[in-house]
């Protein structure tokens, strides 16, 4: 058997290749500088030294984002399929169980009925949130446009009233 020639050569190996060549692939694998090798030896002594240095609690605690802003004229989601289902369900429920008076024991019952249920029992739940789902999503593009035609007429309102008090 012979050996089949490798397609891969070594990489340093003494081959036909040009000297010029190797001498690249030499400078490639060397470090650029020793200045970069410093750098990351005081970095990581200084990392060292603050995993050692115990911290307060008030470091261990992650620090609060900020909160966004809640626009109280932007459009809520609306409820899913179940929710639908949970309203009309919770009615009936009490109804049958006046004694149970816990959300949690209705949830689980509701939970339950809901997995049960036939896809064609819940396509009226389906009709009423996908109807839901559309309106917001038109209250929602019309929201977009009144807002962004606010920012520009604001814009526009600030330059004009600076160019009044200047001349």
């Amino acid at each position: 058997m012979t050996k089949k020639p490798s397609k891969t050569k070594d990489f340093l190996s003494a081959s036909t290749e040009n000297p010029l060549k190797i001498a690249e692939k030499e400078k490639l694998l060397k470090p650029k500088s020793t200045e970069k090798k410093m750098t990351m030896r005081t970095r990581q002594s200084t990392r060292s030294a603050e995993i050692t240095k115990p911290m307060s609690p008030k470091e261990l605690k992650p620090k609060p984002k900020p909160k966004k802003k809640e626009d109280s004229k932007m459009p809520k989601k609306p409820p899913t399929a179940f929710f639908y289902f949970l309203e009309d369900f919770r009615k009936e429920y009490q109804k049958q169980n006046p004694d149970v008076k816990s959300m949690r024991d209705v949830g689980k019952a509701c939970g339950e009925k809901w997995k049960i249920m036939s896809y064609e029992e819940k396509v009226q739940y389906y009709d009423i949130a996908t109807e839901k789902r559309a309106a917001f999503d038109d209250a929602m593009t019309e929201y977009k446009k009144r807002k962004e035609n606010d920012e520009d007429q604001g814009s526009g309102d600030n330059y004009e009233k600076l160019m009044y008090f200047k001349g």
